[in-house]
């Protein structure tokens, strides 16, 4: 019996080490380093969204996916998985409220319809915000309702108004009009005539596929965003490319490494799906656009992985996940990393609200339980969307236990073995 005992104890340690030797083979501090020194380079130029330099990112990622020999994913002919962005500029805009004429600069336009000419008769719902509303976040809300508004902002709020511009983000719908203007006038009648240039450009996810064995139709997905924050103007040392090394080409590195390592290992029940997102700096948009082209009853888990090239609060091989007590997908993997030197813990800064802040949050909303896996110190991140963001400030070596960390830890959800409970669905 003892030498039974023994005997599967030095098998069980051989195939620790031949597991460990062959994991360091495909996730390790030089391969790390390689995947960011091309995607948080200079030449780069930051990845804004609707620049040259997002598509030099895509193309790099889609090299690395099909390298990894990954399948397209439904449909497309390649890892692109492009969609269409409309962005509104107001050219001009007039008005009458009970036969006063409102100055152009009282009036701001969120839409995507070139041309505006509408009255009382037009089917706009009035609202007023007063003086004792958040002004934008009500502003946000009567825009995320999609129905035609005019909206009386009280004067009260003047100093702010002008701030309701940024509300006008890109759409990859069309969106109903909702029209601010400021004044302090009881409407009876109204005439708006409102012209806007309306700019439509492509942008694309880079998604590729590894289809599952025994459970190709349930889908584990494993997440980044790959777009940054471009060039600025300069600081204090002259520096004006945003490099985000941290932000997010780390979670980047890691969806490409895990596709690596997953397609060598070869042996998922689950299809895994490896999605690198566009947009997400300007409100998650690619993020959005995936989540309408996958059912989210097949989702079964989304590992979203952002900003992990730094140490968490506890130091090394650690990171949190955001939504802990969401579901039960933490606690899966805390299970299956047990007797490693590695820890996740739930979420340290719980008024950030981080589970609704990243590329998760629009399948979690859907009720998958989709988590984003993130180191950053969200008190205490120094170089956080600044030009310092740049590689010489990520610990190479610790990104790679954190990445091989998800690839154990996520074991038994891509065999198979273990499912997470849902999140409630938002709304």
């Amino acid at each position: 019996m003892k030498r039974l005992v023994l005997t599967f104890l030095f098998l069980f340690t051989t195939f620790l080490f031949s597991f460990a030797q062959d994991i360091d083979k495909i996730i390790n501090a030089g391969e790390v380093e390689r995947i960011e020194n091309v995607l948080a380079s200079d030449s780069m130029q930051g990845r804004k969204t609707f620049t040259p330099s997002i598509d030099k990112a895509a193309a790099f990622i889609s090299s690395e996916f099909k390298n990894a020999g990954l399948h397209y994913f439904g449909d497309l002919q390649s890892y692109r998985q492009p969609f269409i962005m409309l962005q509104s500029e107001t050219v001009s805009a007039s008005g009458k409220i009970n036969n006063t004429n409102i100055d152009s600069n009282k009036i701001i336009a969120i839409t995507t319809d070139e041309d505006l000419n509408f009255d009382e008769r037009s089917g706009y719902t009035i609202v007023t915000i007063d003086s004792t509303s958040n002004l934008l976040r009500s502003a946000y809300k009567l825009i995320n309702d999609h129905k035609k508004y005019l909206v009386l902002v009280s004067s009260l709020n003047e100093k702010n108004f002008s701030r309701l511009k940024f509300l006008n983000r890109p759409s990859f719908d069309k969106q109903p009009p909702v029209i601010f203007v400021l004044t302090d006038e009881k409407p009876f009648t109204w005439h708006f005539n409102i012209k806007n240039k309306i700019t439509a450009s492509q942008l694309a996810n880079v998604v590729g596929v590894l289809p599952g064995k025994s459970k190709k139709n349930e889908y584990v997905i494993f997440s980044a965003h790959y777009d940054h924050l471009g060039v600025g103007k300069p600081d204090a040392n002259g520096d004006s490319i945003y490099n985000g090394a941290n932000d997010d080409a780390a979670g980047s590195t890691a969806v490409i490494m895990l596709a690596k390592y997953f397609s060598q290992l070869h042996n998922n029940d689950r299809t895994l799906i490896f999605v690198t997102f566009t947009a997400e700096e300007i409100g998650g948009f690619g993020s959005q656009y995936f989540s309408k082209q996958i059912d989210p009853e097949q989702a079964v888990a989304m590992f979203n992985i952002e900003m992990i090239g730094t140490e968490s609060k506890w130091g090394e091989n650690s990171a949190y996940i955001t939504g802990y007590e969401k579901s039960d997908f933490g606690k899966i993997l805390q299970r299956n990393l047990a007797g490693t030197n590695f820890h996740f813990e739930p979420d340290p800064y719980p008024k950030q609200n981080l589970f609704y802040r990243s590329d998760n949050a629009t399948l979690a909303a859907l009720g998958v339980p989709a988590h984003t896996i993130s180191t950053s110190k969200m008190d205490n991140e120094p170089n956080y969307h600044k030009q310092s963001d740049e590689i010489s400030t990520l610990d190479m070596k610790n990104m790679a236990e954190i990445i091989k960390a998800i690839a154990v830890s996520s074991k038994t959800i891509v065999n198979g073995t273990d499912t997470p409970s849902r999140v409630e669905k938002k709304g």
